[in-house]
């Protein structure tokens, strides 16, 4: 695509980062100065009933700022990727098509991912394949399924950790149901992206402290804890037609308290390990920001503050304000 034909694209910002960082808060400042509207880009905001410990915004600036793809699903439904690209593209083109800019914000990195690299149609699951890779994660540990995933394609194990269980079983999933690596599926995928159809403005909330990250996510644990956070996960547990399995269910701290409250287990020790699941994914969340490409950081502390929304908020407009390919196009 040439130069000029690219700057007559439509504009889209994309701000991501790990759990905590304060994503949120600094999209919400830059919409006091830019026409935006708000797409998420987080895999346990799209569920109904999940609203304390997904983070989701409060129902206020809900009301107040329009946002997209914020429960839109019943915790029952698996919702996947390539229904999030479907979704967030429809999205994407009833924003523009009103002369507004969508700015897709969260902490989901593959749905980021697959956004901007395309994603080519997958298989359906197979229930009864499934269940055989389930019954083999019981009798050998899930390390095995990843040491044949490592043989069978291990461009995508590279990209996985070995106790990413859920994401291991689909990728031997679509091994077995097509003979492919999954990863052939996103190389034909190539070039299909949403900067074939956008000008794209990427940012990043970088942590500099990560000590600072680590107290802002026990902070905000306990804080969801205080508003309500197990009588949520209670009430899913209640509903009976949910099981530990589903994706909504396996979402970080939903599926430690859920493990409490099947087990009648210690809710304090809950608590805990929903703290470490909670760091360990804004860990993975920071190694996928590592190898991103294009993406600008924006630092969120200088080791001794708390966050400053305003003035990160305020750096970012400063960037997409005075970029030689402008928001606008005369």
């Amino acid at each position: 695509m040439g130069c000029a034909q690219h700057q007559s694209l439509p504009s889209v910002i994309l701000l991501l980062g790990p759990t905590a960082s304060g994503k949120t808060d600094v999209a919400l400042h830059i919409t006091e100065r830019l026409p935006v509207e708000i797409v998420s880009v987080d895999s346990a905001q799209v569920y109904r009933q999940m609203d304390i410990g997904s983070a989701k915004p409060s129902a206020e600036v809900l009301n107040s700022v329009p946002h997209w793809l914020i429960n839109i699903a019943d915790p029952s439904e698996i919702y996947s990727a390539a229904k999030f690209v479907d979704d967030a593209r429809g999205a994407i083109v009833d924003i523009v098509n009103r002369g507004k800019i969508p700015l897709l914000v969260g902490g989901s990195m593959m749905y980021f991912h697959v956004l901007l690299s395309g994603l080519t149609e997958l298989p359906a699951a197979d229930m009864a394949l499934r269940s055989k890779l389930k019954a083999r994660v019981d009798a050998e540990g899930i390390e095995s399924l990843y040491r044949q995933l490592q043989e069978v394609d291990a461009l995508t194990a590279k990209g996985l950790h070995p106790h990413q269980g859920q994401r291991i079983q689909r990728a031997l999933e679509v091994f077995e149901i097509t003979g492919q690596p999954l990863s052939s599926f996103h190389k034909t995928a190539a070039g299909r992206g949403l900067a074939a159809d956008y000008r794209v403005h990427q940012f990043g909330l970088w942590p500099s402290d990560r000590g600072l990250l680590h107290r802002r996510i026990e902070a905000r644990f306990a804080s969801m804890m205080e508003r309500g956070l197990y009588a949520e996960v209670q009430a899913l547990y209640q509903r009976g037609d949910l099981h530990r399995e589903l994706p909504a269910i396996r979402s970080v701290g939903y599926r430690q308290l859920w493990d409490c409250i099947e087990n009648c287990g210690s809710e304090a020790a809950a608590i805990e390990r929903g703290i470490i699941a909670t760091r360990q994914l804004a860990k993975r969340q920071l190694t996928w920001m590592r190898r991103w490409t294009d993406l600008q950081l924006l630092p969120i502390d200088d080791g001794s503050k708390m966050l400053e929304v305003k003035k990160i908020a305020e750096t970012c407009l400063k960037k997409l304000l005075t970029t030689p390919n402008s928001l606008y196009v005369d």
